[in-house]
C-alpha cells in the first residue's frame, strides 16, 4: 500500500473551477488513478485553507509516499470562501517536506503562477528546487505511472497527456470518493463535471489569449462516462454539480466539431445527457451550466433555443450561460479572432432571456446569460471603452437582464498570441479601466439587479460562509451565485431562506424568513423595511411578542406592522 497526499492549491482556468464551494477535476482524477492501480492505496487530500487554520496537517503530508500539489489561477476571479495557493505559501508549506516525492500539477506546472490580471505569471522554474517533478502533462496519467513503477519517476514523460477523454472513465468513477474528505461535504460541495476539452475554434487559431486551443480539436467524453461518474459522485453524496468544464455546453456531440468554427448545436445529445443526469442522481440540489460561445447561439438561434428549454426542464434555476464575449470592438474582436459581434452578442442575450427569465422556485431567474469582459487585448484603443459601455447601455434600453459583468484584465499566458503583447497595453489604459468598472457598477449592474430581484422577492437557502464586522455574507450554491449580505451575525455553514431589502453595486442585502422577532439582533430588525434605529429600540425594549396584537401595538405604524406581518414567527 503506497499512500499518497494531495494538497488542493485551487485551480481558476477558463474551464474549470476549483476553489471553494468548488472541487475541480484534478483531485478527484488523481485519487482515482490512484486508487485504479490499488483500491488500498491510501489518499489523503487536504485544500489550502485546511492547511493555513491547521499547520500539523503538514506533518501528516510529510509522512506520505507521493505528495501532489494542485495549483494554478490562470483566469482572474473574486473568492469568498478560499483563495488560491501562492508561490510563497508553497516555499513555506513544502521546503521542510523531505520524505515525499514531491509533484506540482494544474495550470501552475503548464503556464506558471497567475497573481492578478493585468499581470503575467509567475513562472514554475521559481520553485522548481523544491518539487521532484512538474507535470505539465495530464497528472492522473503520470501518477498512474509512477505508482505502477513503484514510485520510480525516472523515465516517466511528465508532459504526457491521455489517450482521449473515454480513457479517464474508470478514474472519474474511482476518484469520487475523495469528495468525501473535502471541508465543504456533504451539504456546500459543488463537483466541477468536465464534458469536453479542446475548443471547435481551434480551427482558426481561438481566442488570442486562450490555453483551451492547445488542447487541440474537441475530445467529447462519451454521454454514457458523465453518466458514471455522476452516479459515482452521487452515491457518495455529492449534492450539486456544475456541468461547467467545457468552452460551449451548447457545442458538446455537435456533429460538425472539428469541421466548423461554429458548429451546429445537438440537441438530442444535450436531451441524453440531461436527462440521464436525473436517473441516475434525481435528488440532486444542484445541476448548472457555465461557458456557452454567443456566436454559435446566434448563429443556430432554433438549435439553441431548444437546448436553453432542455437546460431549464432538468437544471436548478439562478443558472448561468457565461459568455465570453471579452470586447463589442470590432477592431479587438478582428485583430484577437473573438467570438461574435455586437449584434451577435445582443441577440444570443435576446434568446436566453425569451427562454429563461421566468422566475424559478429558489427565487432566482432561470436561465440567464453572464459576460465576460477582457482588457488588454491587442488592438485595443480608448474607443474601446466607449463602445463596451454603449453596449451595455443598449441591453439596459432593451429591458434585456444579464445574470452578471465579469470585468478583467488578461493575463498573457505562455504559448498564446498575447504572450509577447504582455501588459503594455494594460498599464497604458490603467485608468480608463478603472473608470469603466465604477461606470458599470453604479449605472449597469445596479439597475439590472433592480429588476432582476425587485425588493421583497424571497431568495431560499442562501449558505452562510463568513462575517465581516456585524455582517453575514453567503450565496446560495450554484454558478456565479449571487453575493448575499445579512445585517446582524448569524452561524456561518447554514442554509437560510432570505428577503430582498436592498442593493449593492453587484449583491443584494437581505433579512432571514421568516424574522425570529424575539430572537434577531439590532441590524437585522433595523434593515427591515419601514423600521429603522428608533423602531428597532421600541421592539428590542417590548419583546418578547407573543401574538400579532402585542407586535402591532408596540409599533407606532399599524401599516408597517401589518406589512411585515406574514414574515414574523413569534416562537420563543
Amino acid at each position: 500500500m503506497t499512500t499518497i497526499g494531495i494538497l488542493d492549491g485551487y485551480v481558476d482556468e477558463p474551464t474549470c473551477l476549483g476553489v471553494p464551494p468548488y472541487i475541480s477535476t484534478y483531485p478527484r482524477y488523481i485519487a482515482g488513478a490512484a486508487w485504479n492501480v490499488d483500491r488500498n492505496n491510501n489518499v489523503i487530500y487536504y485544500t489550502v485553507d485546511q492547511i493555513r487554520r491547521d499547520r500539523s496537517l503538514l506533518l501528516k503530508l510529510g509522512k506520505t509516499d507521493i505528495l501532489i500539489v494542485i495549483a494554478g489561477m490562470i483566469v482572474p476571479g473574486r473568492y469568498l470562501s478560499g483563495y488560491p495557493i501562492s508561490l510563497n505559501e508553497i516555499r513555506l508549506f513544502l521546503t521542510d517536506l523531505d520524505k515525499p516525492i514531491k509533484l506540482l500539477c494544474g495550470p501552475a506546472a503548464r503556464y506558471g503562477f497567475g497573481i492578478a490580471g493585468g499581470t503575467k505569471p509567475k513562472e514554475a522554474s521559481k520553485i522548481q528546487n523544491i518539487f521532484n517533478g512538474i507535470i505539465k502533462g495530464d497528472c492522473e496519467i503520470i501518477i498512474y505511472e509512477l505508482l505502477d513503477r513503484n514510485l520510480d519517476l525516472e523515465d516517466i514523460d511528465l508532459s504526457k497527456k491521455r489517450q482521449n477523454a473515454h480513457s479517464i472513465r474508470e478514474y472519474t468513477i474511482e476518484g469520487s470518493r475523495i469528495i468525501k474528505q473535502h471541508p465543504f461535504y456533504p451539504s456546500a460541495l459543488i463537483a466541477e463535471i468536465e464534458t469536453y476539452r479542446g475548443c471547435p475554434r481551434t480551427i482558426t487559431g481561438g481566442c488570442s489569449f486562450c490555453v483551451e486551443t492547445l488542447y487541440g480539436k474537441t475530445d467529447f467524453r462519451p454521454i454514457e462516462d458523465i453518466h458514471a461518474e455522476i452516479e459515482a459522485l452521487y452515491k457518495n453524496g455529492i449534492k450539486h454539480i456544475r456541468i461547467g468544464n467545457q468552452p460551449c455546453i451548447f457545442s458538446y456531440m455537435s456533429k460538425e466539431a472539428g469541421r466548423k468554427e461554429f458548429p451546429k448545436p445537438n440537441p438530442d445529445a444535450i436531451y441524453k445527457l440531461f436527462k440521464g443526469i436525473h436517473e441516475v442522481a434525481p435528488n440532486l440540489k444542484t445541476i448548472h451550466i457555465d461557458n456557452a460561445n454567443p456566436g454559435v447561439i446566434a448563429r443556430y438561434p432554433e438549435e439553441s433555443r431548444e437546448i436553453a428549454r432542455i437546460i431549464i426542464r432538468y437544471h436548478t434555476p439562478g443558472d448561468t450561460a457565461a459568455f465570453g464575449i471579452e470586447s463589442v470592438d470590432p477592431k479587438v474582436i478582428e485583430e484577437n479572432n473573438l467570438k461574435a459581434s455586437a449584434e451577435q452578442i445582443i441577440e444570443a442575450i435576446k434568446i436566453l432571456n425569451e427562454e429563461g427569465r421566468m422566475r424559478g422556485v429558489n427565487g432566482m431567474l432561470e436561465l440567464l446569460p453572464g459576460i465576460n469582459f477582457l482588457f488588454g487585448l491587442k488592438g485595443e484603443t480608448r474607443e474601446t471603452y466607449s463602445l463596451n459601455y454603449k453596449f451595455l447601455e443598449e441591453i439596459l434600453h432593451r429591458n434585456l437582464l444579464i445574470r452578471r459583468i465579469n470585468i478583467r484584465q488578461v493575463i498573457p499566458l505562455p504559448n498564446t498570441l498575447m504572450y509577447n503583447i504582455g501588459t503594455n497595453i494594460i498599464r497604458k489604459h490603467h485608468v480608463l479601466f478603472k473608470k469603466f468598472k465604477k461606470m458599470v457598477r453604479e449605472n449597469i449592474e445596479q439597475p439590472i439587479l433592480k429588476k432582476m430581484l425587485p425588493i421583497g422577492v424571497i431568495l431560499r437557502d442562501i449558505y452562510t460562509e463568513k462575517t465581516i464586522g456585524k455582517t453575514t455574507f453567503g450565496r446560495q450554491i450554484g454558478s456565479y451565485p449571487l453575493l448575499v449580505g445579512i445585517p446582524g451575525l448569524y452561524p456561518i455553514n447554514r442554509f437560510l431562506d432570505i428577503m430582498v431589502v436592498d442593493y449593492g453595486y453587484h449583491s443584494i442585502t437581505g433579512i432571514p424568513i421568516p424574522l425570529k422577532i424575539n430572537h434577531i439582533p439590532r441590524e437585522t430588525l433595523e434593515a427591515i423595511p419601514g423600521i429603522g434605529r428608533k423602531r428597532a429600540n421600541r421592539i428590542l425594549l417590548q419583546r418578547p411578542f407573543h401574538s400579532e396584537k402585542e407586535f402591532i401595538e408596540a409599533l407606532d405604524n399599524i401599516d408597517i406592522a401589518k406589512s411585515i406581518l406574514e414574515y414574523i414567527s413569534f416562537k420563543q
